[in-house]
């Protein structure tokens, strides 16, 4: 595509979003706290812009019902972000007048009913180096449901040797955002400032590091510390990789022909747990593009225990709700969903291509199973585009907190940012 076309198509978004936006009603909602099933009253709430730094733009206080009431400025997309007991919840401003009802939960230094129902490796390797993606799904079946949460929410144990690529979480209703990863103190000890909520259906929280390590030996030793009750401890690994258990604990679960995959469980904090991985190699991109598909296959079928993916096993693979989300990306996933929601046939104009894929997150993140943009589409055309903007908008607020938090080059930036314009500039088309 020409430059001056690119520049035409970014500009025709900006004035269409702020026109979208330039019109919008005020918010109203209700705040509700869900651990007393009251209304949560004389709690903070702002608008936030995502398209100016994450400002804020706008304040209010709920009332003794837990009522609130916000006037948008009128340009760009917002989020509404109400603070509880010093945590943070948020969702997408509301257009046309729609409800901004917002749950919240009170919180907790310690919550009982927490643990991690997987801690999931995933390797890479070339002669120099061991790439790393770590990901911790954190249940929170507390009851009364309560949000977990100080400055050092979840605290991890990283080798000493590892150096820190990438640092993101996620709500169990909201997309993956950059964090920050504050060390606690000893070599290797880092802690999450980020809330542990209460899990929505089978959407829990999310934590993941991505690391590298020096590999010059062409093999490395790992001993996982258990901080926590865990369901299980998983390792994803390429063919090509050579897996060897120094305890008895991990069992290889034989379901996908391009993944080594093994699996401990059960586990309890001050478990001894080692192993060693060696070789070099990378999981074909291939196999993760087709991921999804297959594994929704699988399960539409009945050919995979519980809904999972491969042959069926004695006992169901643990990992099954996961591996296929971890292998596909959320770069693809978005991608996919938006062409998805956006699909139609296009008018000469537009048949230049369809929108650019979103890539400004890691290499291979994860997303909880079931991400909120992935939820069975809305049946009219309408609410099609409406989940669609809300996920964009999302995806404008971890782009902006990637910024804030120097994850994210300026040059990536300034490339990311108009793709997803042009995106929001072809839903907006179909809302007018």
């Amino acid at each position: 595509m020409k430059a001056s076309q690119l520049f035409f198509r970014i500009g025709a978004a900006s004035v269409l979003l702020s026109a979208a936006w330039a019109q919008a009603a005020p918010v109203t909602g209700t705040v509700t706290d869900k651990t007393t099933n009251r209304p949560a009253s004389g709690d903070s709430v702002a608008v936030v812009d995502v398209q100016a730094g994450m400002s804020e733009v706008a304040h209010a206080t709920t009332d003794s019902r837990g009522r609130y009431s916000v006037d948008l400025p009128g340009s760009g997309p917002y989020l509404i972000r109400v603070t509880h007991q010093g945590a943070g919840y948020f969702i997408a401003a509301p257009q046309g007048g729609g409800p901004g009802d917002i749950p919240v939960y009170d919180v907790a230094a310690k919550v009982e009913g927490v643990s991690i129902e997987a801690d999931v490796f995933e390797f890479e390797a070339d002669p120099s180096q061991l790439r790393v993606t770590e990901r911790y799904f954190v249940h929170n079946i507390s009851s009364p449901p309560r949000t977990q949460w100080t400055p050092h929410t979840f605290e991890v144990v990283l080798p000493s040797e590892a150096t820190v690529a990438g640092v993101a979480a996620q709500r169990p209703t909201g997309l993956p955002t950059s964090v920050k990863l504050d060390p606690t103190g000893n070599k290797g000890h880092y802690a999450f400032n980020f809330p542990i909520q209460p899990d929505e259906g089978e959407k829990d929280t999310l934590f993941q590091l991505e690391y590298t390590l020096p590999y010059g030996e062409g093999k490395y030793t790992f001993h996982p510390q258990v901080s926590m009750p865990t369901q299980s401890v998983g390792v994803l690994l390429p063919k090509s990789m050579t897996f060897t258990a120094a305890t008895p604990d991990f069992q290889p679960i034989q379901q996908d022909p391009n993944i080594q995959t093994f699996v401990a469980r059960n586990l309890t904090p001050g478990k001894t747990l080692a192993f060693t991985v060696s070789g070099i190699g990378a999981v074909a991109r291939e196999a993760q593009s087709a991921g999804p598909a297959q594994g929704e296959a699988a399960a539409a079928s009945g050919s995979a225990p519980g809904g999972g993916i491969g042959e069926p096993i004695n006992t169901p693979d643990p990992l099954s709700k996961y591996k296929w989300w971890i292998l596909g990306g959320l770069a693809l996933l978005l991608a996919a969903s938006a062409a998805f929601l956006l699909r139609k046939p296009p008018s000469p104009a537009e048949s230049v291509g369809g929108p650019p894929p979103l890539g400004h997150t890691a290499p291979h993140p994860a997303t909880v199973p079931t991400p909120s943009f992935a939820a069975p589409m809305p049946a009219s055309a309408a609410a099609k585009n409406a989940a669609l903007l809300n996920a964009l908008k999302e995806e404008l607020f971890a782009l902006e907190s990637e910024k804030i938090s120097g994850a994210i080059s300026a040059e990536d930036y300034a490339s990311v940012k108009p793709a997803l314009e042009i995106v929001l500039g072809r839903a907006l088309r179909r809302k007018t």
